[in-house]
């Protein structure tokens, strides 16, 4: 049963996270902080890439707050980047141009 304005967990993971400033593909929500107190989202994760096909690891994860988020799409997140700050996207900025 489909509840217009609601999305789950496991639906949200199969979402693009991408810069509405730049265009930049962020990549995938992989996690979210929740506040349980409160019942509220934080924030949202994309991990970050591989690093040379993952022998050197993966970059650092970007954090995106919940404010920087500007809409839910379809199969997107839209976020303004400008609210991110600087959380280890200056690379993928690099990799796009």
């Amino acid at each position: 049963m489909e509840r217009c304005g609601v999305v789950r967990l496991g639906e949200l993971r199969l979402k693009e996270v991408i810069g509405v400033n730049n265009g930049i593909r962020l990549g995938y929500v992989g996690d979210a902080e929740l506040d349980l107190v409160h019942g509220k989202i934080l924030s949202l994760m994309v991990p970050g890439r591989l690093r040379l096909f993952g022998l050197l690891g993966r970059e650092k994860p970007t954090v995106i707050p919940w404010y920087a988020i500007q809409r839910f799409g379809e199969d997107t997140v839209l976020v303004d980047m400008e609210q991110i700050g600087n959380t280890g996207t200056e690379n993928r900025a690099e990799a796009a141009v």
